[in-house]
């Protein structure tokens, strides 16, 4: 379980630093602090926060010239190298996932790779204050009701939200895809549409 109450879409300086990162990888602390308008040292802590969590990696530049190389930041998802921490936290979520089956067999239709993604998301929508129900047949995931629904800007913290369940799915390396968050008829509910890729 992640730290419990703390979530990467939590704070709008990180939404919108991860948004940038999710449009385009490999920027630079200065990049983004031109786009945010936030001090370098604001930026520089939200990112240690986020590659803490796993949702996002910093690589040196590789220079064929002279001078000092940059670092560069980007999300991590499907086209972005995955994070150790992600993978890391995505295996010991595993473990737990195959423990508890143990103890409580349940039947399941997906593959052994599929269902270790889900404990991934499980356990980091639970560790972000989400209590999410997992609907294996639909391939479902409510967040009903979502804790982020009351903040702003739902419409790119939606966005930045389903990067970041489609970063961990894919570190944990599987089949399934965050297709899409669509609301649910009530204001505070939303569903997370999953698809198996081939």
């Amino acid at each position: 379980m992640g730290n419990a109450g703390y979530s990467a879409i939590s704070s709008d300086s990180r939404v919108r630093i991860l948004h940038l990162l999710l449009e385009r990888p490999e920027r630079t602390v200065s990049e983004l602090c031109e786009a945010t308008g936030l001090h370098a040292n604001t930026v520089r802590e939200h990112l240690q926060r986020l590659m803490d969590g796993g949702y996002v990696v910093a690589a040196t530049e590789h220079r064929t010239t002279r001078g000092r190389p940059r670092v560069l930041y980007t999300a991590t998802g499907e086209d972005a190298a995955s994070s150790p921490v992600a993978q890391r936290k995505a295996r010991e979520a595993a473990i737990r996932g195959d423990l508890f089956r143990r103890l409580w067999p349940a039947t399941s239709t997906l593959a052994e790779e599929a269902v270790h993604q889900l404990d991934a998301l499980v356990d980091d929508l639970e560790g972000a204050g989400f209590t999410p129900v997992v609907d294996e047949q639909a391939l479902t995931i409510d967040l009903s009701p979502c804790p982020q629904a009351a903040a702003g800007g739902r419409d790119v913290r939606c966005t930045v939200h389903l990067g970041l369940m489609d970063g961990v799915l894919t570190s944990a390396c599987g089949p399934l895809r965050a297709q899409r968050i669509r609301p649910s008829e009530r204001p505070a509910d939303c569903v997370v549409q999953l698809a198996v890729m081939e």
